[in-house]
């Protein structure tokens, strides 16, 4: 099956706390250059690139001197955005993933549907508070900003899990593994926006 030409994506955003600029390639091979300024986001979303084969560049400078809050919500709305942008009209994808990922003690599940409806459902208990830079609080607002921008409904569950960096690992990659099912292209529906409604 021919893929579409172009799944890719460059966004900026500018506000008076961040510059971000995310580009995306959904049909890449999982190459990533991430500089954040927060350590253990750029962690985390190489797990996003290297799970769900999406090529990654993502830079911002953002007001680290106050916290991390509006760098990580503000990459998430930005990383919708290109996710959006990059989809175009959903003919022919999936919709629907899922994934079960686990890292030693630690479980969790993520489903997504590229719906065009935001809607976001988180029940993760972080056993710590932070991760090296990152306040594990700010993990909801990040997918909260990818959420009402990419229009995705979005479960996120955390089912087991004792050390706070393998609960968070876990969620990354599964959400990774869960984008990469539902945007994989469907042989059997070439062309057609997968909605009886005939339209996301």
């Amino acid at each position: 099956m021919n893929r579409p030409a172009d799944r890719t994506a460059d966004v900026s955003r500018q506000t008076a706390e961040t510059q971000i600029r995310v580009a995306l390639n959904l049909d890449g091979s999982g190459q990533s250059k991430l500089a954040t300024g927060i350590g253990f986001l750029d962690h985390m979303l190489d797990q996003i690139a290297r799970h769900g084969l999406i090529d990654l560049d993502i830079s911002c400078q953002g007001d680290l001197h106050i916290d991390g809050h509006h760098t990580v919500e503000d990459i998430g709305i930005t990383l919708g955005q290109a996710f959006a942008q990059a989809i175009g009209d959903k003919k022919g994808i999936r919709r629907y993933g899922h994934a079960y990922v686990p890292l030693d003690e630690a479980l969790s599940r993520v489903v997504v549907d590229f719906s065009g409806r935001p809607s976001l459902h988180m029940d993760v208990k972080f056993t710590s508070g932070s991760l090296g830079a990152l306040d594990t609080q700010l993990v909801y607002e990040f997918f909260q900003g990818f959420v009402n921008h990419a229009l995705v409904t979005l479960h996120i569950d955390n089912l087991k899990g004792v050390n706070a960096h393998h609960q968070c690992e876990t969620i990354f990659k599964a959400f990774a593994r869960a984008v990469r099912a539902a945007l994989e292209l469907d042989p059997r529906s070439v062309g057609v926006i997968p909605s009886t409604k005939g339209s996301l």
